[in-house]
């Protein structure tokens, strides 16, 4: 959340407008009917969100769910894995963009250390729950940190996924320009690491994924700019204000809130849901260059 649109003037959604965690609750249990099985916790940041180990305690319960993650800029991760873990949480994802505290501090903006990002890396892992690591790769930015994580990740037993810069929401400063494809990054990885490739986990997966030669050590790559993947996207995003979106470079999304808060029964939910997703037209990344619309940011939105 950029310092310059996000200061400390600037006036957030009032509690009301947010969704409740029953709220959130009923909309996830009400999805599993329609075949979602993987439930995705994102921000923002999640972490700021209160009590958010109950809500993981309430999806938890929600028969049909097979997996319950969380994505973390990690800052907060030390205090709230142990309760995360006993709640439910199936496994965390950590952006860290860089290890190097110059580069960390200069992307993140905001004075977060990079060792605090790291310490919650290791107490989440020391309470089990299985750790993987974004690392958004920049032209210019941090393009000297793509082995220097490699070598952690793979000491640490860390599944790590480089990210192609997106030209996600309006104010992150994305051109062409700033884009290492992937076919870079891995070039630079195989310089030092001889890779095998690996299948995908299953249809539809983002990364394509390789290990070392020399160990089962995990590394993938998104190839979300060079090699777009809108076909086979299967992920639906709910906002922390209700509204469902189809793609994440959709400028709005289909405000649910009004059927949650009206009264409306689960089965007038579930037809809203089975409208927006089998009407969706949504290829952004492919069709790159050739649309203007707006996009909402990536706060907004999450991964």
């Amino acid at each position: 959340m950029p310092a310059e649109v996000f200061g400390p003037g600037y006036r957030f959604l009032p509690r009301e407008e947010i969704l409740s965690f029953e709220e959130i609750h009923r909309i996830s249990r009400i999805a599993t009917k329609l075949g979602v099985r993987k439930i995705r916790l994102t921000g923002g940041e999640p972490l700021l969100r209160r009590g958010l180990a109950d809500l993981v305690a309430m999806l938890a319960t929600v028969d049909g769910i097979d997996d319950i993650a969380l994505t973390t800029n990690g800052v907060l991760l030390a205090h709230h894995a142990e309760a995360l873990a006993l709640a439910g949480l199936s496994r965390v994802t950590v952006s860290l963009d860089a290890l190097d505290p110059t580069v960390f501090s200069r992307m993140n903006g905001v004075g977060a250390k990079v060792d605090r990002v790291l310490a919650g890396i290791s107490t989440a892992a020391n309470f089990g729950l299985p750790v993987k690591v974004n690392c958004v790769v920049q032209k210019d930015v941090n393009e000297s940190e793509i082995l220097p994580l490699v070598d952690w990740a793979k000491d640490s037993g860390v599944t790590l996924r480089f990210i192609e810069f997106m030209d996600v929401g309006e104010t992150n400063g994305w051109s062409t320009e700033h884009v290492v494809p992937a076919a870079e990054i891995l070039d630079r990885i195989r310089s030092r690491h001889p890779l095998v490739a690996l299948p995908p986990n299953h249809t539809g997966e983002t990364a394509t994924r390789w290990r070392h030669a020399d160990s089962d050590a995990e590394i993938g790559v998104i190839a979300s700019v060079t090699a777009p993947f809108c076909q086979s996207c299967s992920r639906l995003r709910l906002s922390a204000d209700g509204h469902a979106f189809t793609c994440l470079f959709n400028p709005t999304g289909h405000d649910l809130r009004p059927l949650l808060r009206g009264g409306a029964p689960d089965s007038t939910l579930a037809a809203a849901f089975a409208g927006i997703w089998s009407e969706r037209t949504d290829r952004y990344s492919e069709l790159r260059g050739e649309t203007t619309q707006a996009k909402a940011e990536m706060s907004y939105l999450g991964g």
